[in-house]
């Protein structure tokens, strides 16, 4: 197969050839719509720029790196998904480095995407050195935080309001007439985890109710610690009537040890999850979540770069919070020995 030349495009897009590399190289007085038709054009003639040569020229690269902590987590292969898809859209190829959230792999990676000489990096995983952002900053790499923020450094992000999410996970729960409530967190290092933690707690004091310390345990972020730990927490003699778990790996660990110790949910014990990936509502029962737009996030990070690619001199970071979502399914109900009318659910 003939592959597609800079000449093609401009010839099917009936622009001149000028107009097509202004558009590769970001540059240019050029209208979003006709941009974006020659984007459109390129990608149906499969013509992809000579990354080696633009690299070489100071050019772009039409790369974008995205950093996540463990692909196998489904909310991070959802972001990943999301990214590749409007990378793809707008003319960009995605390397998708899984860091397991170890400082040794960010930095072997770092070092990786800036040799390729990507455009922009998406950083959905831990980096507890300011050096490392710095670092991409200082190779013209352009750099948008997803699902976490780093407010100390000026960088673009996209997260949903975590603070707010717990406070709707307590209030569920406590509507549903739960005063014994419990909490599987991540570990206190994953902002994201702590900020859910945070507003929890302060909604439950709002309403005269405290959660213990000895109730809020930090897990590993898998389905098995998800099942130690409220194994753990169900086995007491004052076990929980309710439990807050900060991703949906945690929740799925934690019906499975429900329903081991012979409990029933949601009539002995009541689960709101976060995240709302595909798991959340394949399990049986599917779980009540606190909702991040992933699909969103991850478009939304992909424009953040991108813009700061198309834009002349330095742009203003923007950091853009959007609102969580509860949506109530089967695994709340109300606490037992309660007349609490159920919310609907879907």
């Amino acid at each position: 197969m003939i592959k597609a030349t800079i000449y093609d495009v401009a010839r099917e897009a009936g622009v001149s050839i000028a107009t097509v590399s202004h558009v590769i190289n970001g540059k240019g007085k050029i209208s979003r719509e006709r941009r974006e038709e020659v984007l459109h054009i390129m990608q149906r003639l499969n013509y992809r720029p000579n990354a080696i040569a633009s690299a070489l020229a100071g050019k772009k690269t039409y790369t974008l790196g995205l950093l996540v902590p463990d692909i196998s987590n489904p909310f991070f292969a959802e972001i990943a998904r999301s990214v590749e898809d409007r990378g793809h859209q707008l003319g960009y190829s995605v390397v998708i480095c899984s860091t397991d959230n170890k400082e040794d792999k960010v930095k072997r990676y770092v070092s990786l995407l800036k040799q390729k000489q990507v455009d922009g990096v998406i950083i959905g995983t831990g980096i507890s050195h300011e050096e490392l952002l710095a670092s991409l900053q200082d190779h013209a790499i352009a750099i948008a935080l997803i699902a976490r923020d780093h407010p100390g450094f000026g960088a673009n992000s996209v997260r949903v309001h975590d603070l707010d999410g717990g406070r709707l996970a307590a209030d569920h729960l406590m509507d549903m007439g739960h005063d014994r409530l419990a909490v599987l967190a991540e570990s206190e290092r994953v902002t994201s985890s702590s900020e859910r933690v945070s507003g929890f707690v302060e909604a439950a004091a709002v309403r005269g109710l405290k959660v213990p310390g000895d109730r809020i345990i930090s897990c590993e972020p898998t389905i098995e610690d998800g099942y130690q730990q409220a194994k753990g927490m169900l086995e007491r003699p004052d076990r929980p009537t309710a439990l807050f778990c900060c991703n949906d790996l945690l929740a799925i660990g934690a019906l499975r040890a429900v329903r081991e110790l012979g409990l029933s949910i949601p009539e002995d014990c009541s689960i709101v999850s976060f995240d709302d990936t595909i798991l959340a509502s394949v399990t049986d029962p599917p779980l009540t979540v606190i909702a991040q737009p992933i699909e969103q996030m991850g478009r939304l990070a992909v424009d953040l770069v991108v813009r700061d690619l198309s834009e002349q001199g330095d742009p203003a970071a923007r950091r853009i919070v959007l609102p969580p979502e509860l949506i109530v399914r089967r695994s709340t109900g109300s606490a037992p020995g309660t007349l609490t009318a159920p919310c609907s659910t879907r």
